[in-house]
């Protein structure tokens, strides 16, 4: 049977973690396919300003072509939010009706994952391959008592623990500090030349077609 993993986002900016975090996925559940699975509209966003869909889309783009055990799903691009994750896995799972689906997630968001919409739902759809991110102490069974069954059908993916996420390199890079080796130098690349999360630069600006050249990763 085809094994699938599904790893949704904002990625704003995508970053090596993720990478790695999809890497090992593939590896730990021997998957066949993994897709990047951008939210346009994330609805436990939706009171924070993320760079629009566009600028995403083209740095995963970016940030994944090389691979060719991934790919990037439109989804929750293409039919309007907002974007609850259960929802979008129903449609994948239509999309590979005889695949087993692996929802690929951190360790912090498998901790909050009790306050999801339909976790319940979500855990039948898919298995769950949870990386741990320190400094979380968690394990399958933590929400059993509020998600009967959920040990059977959650994984840890046995990886090294790295702490890199997106708010901390839009961060550096308001302040003019260096995020090299924690996004891919393509991606970098195309933030430098867009001047996303420059300052207080509109977080909001579409990419304009004098500046799509993507240089290889």
């Amino acid at each position: 049977m085809q094994r699938i993993g599904i790893l949704g986002g904002t990625f704003d900016p995508p970053h090596l973690g993720h990478l790695i975090l999809a890497e090992y996925a593939i590896e730990a559940f021997a998957l066949s396919h993994l897709l990047f699975v951008p939210a346009a509209d994330p609805p436990h966003k939706m009171n924070q300003e993320i760079i629009s869909i566009e600028h995403r889309l083209k740095m995963l783009e970016l940030a994944v072509h090389s691979n060719a055990n991934f790919s990037i799903s439109r989804v929750d691009v293409d039919r309007p939010g907002p974007h609850y994750t259960v929802s979008m896995v129903q449609i994948i799972q239509s999309q590979y009706p005889e695949a087993e689906l692996y929802f690929v997630m951190g360790g912090d968001s498998f901790a909050d994952l009790p306050n999801w919409d339909r976790p319940q739902q979500l855990m039948q759809l898919a298995k769950l391959a949870i990386m741990r991110r320190p400094p979380e102490n968690i394990y399958p069974s933590m929400h059993e008592t509020v998600l009967p069954g959920l040990a059977e059908r959650a994984v840890i993916i046995n990886a090294p623990l790295l702490e890199i996420s997106s708010t901390e390199i839009v961060n550096r890079l308001q302040y003019g500090m260096s995020v090299r080796y924690l996004v891919p130098q393509a991606v970098l690349a195309y933030i430098t030349a867009h001047e996303i999360y420059k300052h207080d630069n509109s977080r909001s600006a579409t990419p304009t077609a004098s500046k799509t050249s993507t240089p290889d990763v």
